[in-house]
Parts: C-alpha cells; sequence; structure tokens
C-alpha cells in the first residue's frame, strides 16, 4: 500500500527506502497490510510509522505489480492520502498548531522530503514509479 500526498504547495511526500527491497531508492510512503487491517489502516499506519505524519486516507487512485524475491510479485494499491496532523519543516499541515513535532524519517524510511515535479524526475526512484504517477495524473 502506498500514500500519495501533497502539501498546500503541491508538493508530493517522498520516502527513501532504508531497507531492501529497494534500499536507497525513493518511494511513496507506504508498506504491508497487517492482518485484520483494512488497506486504508495500513496506509494510515505506514505513513505515521514512516514519517511521524497522520493522514486521512481518500480513494484508491491505481495498482502496479512488481517484481519481488524470485517467484514473488507485489501486488501495490496507492491511494489518495491529505495530510491532518504534522509539521515538516517550512510546510505546516493546513489547520497545524506551531507545538507540533516536525515530520521526520521513521521506521524503515532513511530519509523523506517534499518535492516538486523536477525534483521527482531527479530522483532515484523505484521502479516504474513515475510512470504510473503520471499515468494516474498524480505528478507534483
Amino acid at each position: 500500500m502506498g500514500a500519495i500526498v501533497f502539501d498546500t504547495s503541491g508538493r508530493l511526500l517522498m520516502v527513501q527506502r532504508g531497507h531492501e527491497p529497494a534500499q536507497g531508492l525513493w518511494a511513496l510512503p507506504g508498506g504491508k497490510v497487517e492482518p485484520g487491517e483494512t488497506d486504508e489502516q495500513a496506509v494510515a499506519r505506514e505513513v505515521l510509522e514512516e514519517t511521524g505524519l497522520t493522514v486521512r486516507v481518500g480513494a484508491l487512485v491505481g495498482a502496479v505489480e512488481r517484481p519481488g524475491a524470485p517467484g514473488t510479485v507485489y501486488e501495490i494499491f496507492d491511494y489518495d492520502a491529505t495530510l491532518v496532523h504534522g509539521l515538516v519543516p517550512g510546510n505546516p499541515a493546513p489547520g497545524a498548531s506551531a507545538g507540533l513535532e516536525p515530520g521526520h524519517a521513521a521506521s524503515d524510511a532513511a530519509d523523506l522530503r517534499w518535492v516538486t515535479r523536477a525534483e521527482l524526475e531527479a530522483l532515484p526512484l523505484t521502479d516504474g514509479l513515475l510512470d504510473a504517477l503520471r499515468e494516474w495524473g498524480r505528478l507534483p
């Protein structure tokens, strides 16, 4: 599961993977669904774990399949999400107060940032991400 989150300036939230698969590459925040979770619960939990930010998960935007370990295929569902609580330095969430902690990379994320389209296109991204975002009309 992945979250497509834009800030008030139209920049896209990206995380740099800290572990395999795709260690060092940039991706949407997200991860696996735990037993008993809905997709929406998994997306919100993964964003919170990886970034310290709370999101409201919206509609399913699209799905892709990506190869994993030999004989494994990951099916990834990406959802629109809206930032509802938390700060990223220089970028308050709508309605956020100044006392909130900044967003920070955590869990399996090595780094996070809000990116413009040009910055996104310059990053080393996970396979097929740029094409999927373009196809879904979700580029910053």
